[in-house]
């Protein structure tokens, strides 16, 4: 997608502006901005469209990576976020942004639309790593694991060659329940 086609509020059209358009059909809305209602929404337009909440140094991940590679149809409410850097950082976050202060190494990190996001796989065993926390993260597999329906079984490898990291066994139960019922 071609940055000309998407439309943050503030910079060309303001937000009454882009309401407006919505309104008539011209825009819909997807993330942080707007994209014209004839362009294919793509991993690319919905990682742009929140570019803008991934400060430097940082990589999408949890339930906004799994939104970027296309699970669900609307954003999460609350954006979480890594470090890509080994080094801590100090990031100014908006609050609708958390940031998890444990770096993920550049081999699980992908670039979509321009901006860092953990790979579809990390994302999956990350999801199910913190079900034992928050059990809201089981909607995010599924629709995860519905867009590609390989992703629970190579997230199940992964975690069977994890040593001493908490909640491996309810990840593991979660995503094998969750590989079956994509077959």
């Amino acid at each position: 997608m071609h940055p000309a086609f998407l439309y943050l509020p503030g910079r060309a059209l303001s937000v009454s502006e882009l309401a407006a358009a919505r309104i008539d059909g011209d825009l819909f809305d997807i993330g942080e901005g707007f994209i014209p209602a004839d362009l294919v929404e793509t991993p690319g337009t919905r990682a742009a469209s929140i570019a803008i909440l991934i400060p430097v140094d940082t990589a999408a991940s949890g339930p906004t990576a799994a939104w970027i590679h296309g699970a669900g149809d609307a954003p999460p409410a609350i954006h979480h976020v890594r470090r890509a850097v080994e080094r801590r950082i100090r990031a100014k976050l908006p609050a609708r942004v958390v940031l998890h202060d444990t770096s993920v190494p550049s081999s699980d990190l992908v670039t979509v639309g321009g901006v860092p996001v953990m790979s579809p796989t990390r994302t999956m065993l990350d999801l199910a790593l913190g079900l034992h926390r928050d059990e809201s993260l089981m909607r995010w597999i599924v629709l995860l694991a519905e867009s590609d329906a390989t992703l629970a079984s190579a997230a199940i490898d992964r975690i069977d060659r994890l040593a001493r990291v908490p909640g491996t066994k309810s990840a593991r139960a979660a995503l094998v329940r969750t590989a079956l019922r994509t077959r």
